[in-house]
């Protein structure tokens, strides 16, 4: 009887020269650049110990050569949860749900390319009817999830240019000293809680949030000044809490720098005096009271039938920010300083974004050059 040539090799020497040769286990062709599928499988159903304990045993296992984009915006996701503001976090996961993932979350990392972002941001600007300046923050956020992915996924990625569009650049509407004298006449009259924040905000230059979230306490008449620690915002519910898809919160300001100390002109003293509810130092500016606040949304309804009633149209309570920079410029106040009243992190935004010069400035700078001969 004859034995076969080969009965004296071991059978993990056999099975390493079928795969030496281009066979998968059942005998069959390996496609290029693919394993095997029933080893994929059970590669799929092992776990991942390390993911498990970050993300717990909701976060399937993915094998990295069958991960595509919508997995990676997962998982960046996640890990920024905690490095972030809730409200950051909340923007985010918007613009991967909304946006990024139903359009490419199912493209690999390596198939993404400029085109392929350049198609997408042409889609948000005239498909989705996005701002520019929305399609902006969209894709700074596609830009972090890609480099994120790139380092994932130890693939070779080409080399990605984000072109982001240009915002127009638009005038904002300021108040007039006109204007302002009709507002503040206006305001002065039957004051109240709010009315008195919206005049509060006016010679301070606070922001809505701000001011919504402002309580007595944050005031000191004694030094003279506001303390601003803390801003109101309504977001999305992504937990859902309660019974409605947002929510109002109070956290920390939008920086750093936005945390700051306002000092108060004598008018506004005076103002802060007669307002002041010496029973509950803990109240909300806005309402008077603790156990109940006013959020932006109330306070830009109330903005508009203030403003409306002055005959003053195209007024935000962002104008009021702008106006009280313009003020400041008007009467030479130092850049510096109105830098740090406003909350930004230099001077250099104040003076490009929330400082117009008036006509009448521009008119009595034009006059400077009589003294030439000019």
């Amino acid at each position: 009887m004859l034995k076969r040539m080969d009965s004296t090799r071991t059978r993990k020497e056999r099975r390493g020269e079928r795969a030496s040769l281009g066979m998968s286990l059942g005998g069959d062709p390996l496609k290029c650049g693919l394993h095997d599928e029933r080893v994929d499988n059970v590669r799929m159903q092992r776990p991942d110990p390390a993911k498990n304990l970050l993300f717990g045993d909701w976060f399937p296992f993915v094998p990295r050569f069958q991960r595509c984009l919508s997995y990676y915006c997962d998982e960046w996701l996640i890990l920024n949860r905690s490095r972030v503001k809730e409200s950051t976090y909340v923007k985010y996961s918007g613009s991967l749900e909304k946006y990024i993932k139903p359009r490419l979350g199912a493209c690999s990392v390596e198939t993404v390319s400029t085109v392929l972002v350049e198609q997408f941001c042409h889609d948000l600007l005239f498909e989705a009817a996005l701002s520019p300046k929305t399609v902006r923050d969209v894709l700074a956020v596609l830009h972090s999830v890609l480099k994120y992915a790139e380092k994932r996924s130890a693939r070779s990625v080409d080399p990605i240019e984000i072109i982001y569009p240009k915002i127009p650049k638009c005038e904002m509407r300021v108040l007039s000293q006109e204007e302002q004298t009709t507002l503040v006449q206006y305001l002065l009259k039957d004051m109240d809680s709010c009315k008195f924040g919206v005049l509060l905000s006016l010679m301070t230059g606070m922001r809505i949030g701000e001011i919504c979230a402002l309580r007595w306490n944050n005031i000191s008449l004694s030094d003279r000044l506001i303390k601003i620690d803390s801003t109101m915002q309504r977001i999305r519910n992504l937990n859902n809490e309660g019974n409605g898809r947002t929510k109002v919160i109070i956290s920390a300001p939008k920086s750093d720098t936005s945390a700051r100390v306002v000092p108060l002109t004598d008018f506004g003293i005076d103002l802060c005096c007669m307002q002041y509810p010496s029973d509950d130092p803990s109240a909300f500016v806005l309402t008077g009271t603790s156990d109940r606040y006013m959020e932006p949304r109330t306070m830009q309804y109330r903005i508009r039938k203030y403003t409306e009633a002055c005959g003053l149209s195209g007024v935000h309570f962002h104008t009021l920010r702008h106006t009280f920079a313009t003020r400041c410029i008007e009467v030479d106040f130092e850049i510096k300083s109105l830098s740090e009243i406003l909350g930004h992190a230099s001077p250099r935004i104040t003076l490009e974004r929330y400082v117009h010069s008036s006509l009448e400035l521009k008119r009595n700078n034009m006059n400077k050059l009589s003294f030439l001969g000019l």
